[in-house]
């Protein structure tokens, strides 16, 4: 029973006891590394149907905006803004990419690569939206204990949410979209609204990161379509191990802290953090995740039968 138990336990008993433990920045290091693990996810999932997405800070700087200008305008409190900001993110996200749901591969992803940068320097030449200042002065979250603990709760959810869901009718048709539109076409199924069910949900899971991070920093500006919200997800869903979501959860608990410890050294900072990319991807192609798998499944201790 503990054979099978412990690995679910792992990320459980991570998010809830890390907190306790890490002094004040590297708790805020926590909370950074959660929300690149639930657009690492995000990404998974969107792979997972066959739409490659480079764009993952459009969902992120959405999410932001949409959070951010509820508190700022309309003076909405901070469960209010964030629930909110998460679905009218995703919502727009879906309604903006719907004409190019029909591009497969490469096109897909060069579309979701320019979107944010479009949306940036919109924001910066019709400076709304706080323009080039962005909008300050937003509500924070009561304590640093519930921004930790709903951040980590919220990935646990995601996390186990993404693995049921892909497990369910829903998720095998997704699978089978990704692996031959044409067949599920045959069957009659509208291939175009299961894909835009799918990029609603990745839409609203990287729309909350944005809105939550709006009220950790208590600012939201041009920074929110930073391409780093785009590049990291998907490093560390490669590095990770792809179609697992914890596999994406493992690769951004290594590559966000990495960065971070890397701070001290300067420029060569860069340089470091590029090596360690190059090794995770080309010494295990297939993933952290999966390669631990395969490892721990090794060690099963079989019961002798007489």
């Amino acid at each position: 029973m503990l054979y099978v138990a412990i690995p679910p336990l792992l990320p459980v008993i991570g998010l809830l006891v890390l907190p306790l433990v890490l002094p004040s920045y590297w708790q805020k290091v926590l909370i950074a590394t959660s929300i690149f693990a639930l657009l690492a996810m995000s990404w998974d999932f969107l792979s997972s149907v066959g739409m490659v997405s480079l764009g993952q800070a459009l969902f992120f700087g959405v999410g932001a905006y949409c959070s951010g200008s509820l508190d700022h305008y309309l003076g909405l409190p901070i469960w209010i803004t964030i629930p909110l900001g998460t679905v009218l993110g995703g919502a727009l996200c879906t309604v903006l990419l719907l004409p190019v749901l029909r591009l497969r591969g490469i096109y897909f992803a060069m579309v979701t690569l320019v979107l944010p940068l479009m949306f940036e320097r919109i924001v910066e030449a019709t400076r709304i939206l706080g323009g080039t200042e962005g909008l300050t002065g937003l509500k924070s979250f009561p304590n640093d204990w519930v921004e930790l603990y709903v951040i980590g709760i919220v990935v646990l959810v995601a996390l186990f949410g993404f693995r049921r869901l892909m497990s369910t009718d829903f998720g095998l048709v997704l699978k089978a979209i990704r692996d031959n539109d044409r067949s599920v076409m045959s069957g009659g199924i509208n291939i175009y609204a299961m894909k835009a069910k799918a990029l609603f949900i990745a839409g609203c899971t990287g729309a909350f990161c944005g809105a939550y991070m709006t009220h950790v920093y208590m600012f939201v500006g041009m920074p929110a379509f930073a391409l780093d919200y785009s590049i990291l997800p998907l490093a560390s869903a490669v590095v990770g191990g792809m179609g697992t979501f914890a596999g994406s959860l493992m690769g951004a608990f290594i590559l966000v802290p990495l960065s971070e410890a890397l701070r001290g050294v300067g420029g060569l900072r860069t340089v470091i953090y590029a090596l360690s990319l190059v090794v995770f991807i080309v010494a295990l192609p297939e993933g952290i995740f999966h390669y631990v798998q395969r490892k721990y499944h090794q060690i099963e201790r079989w019961v002798k039968v007489d």
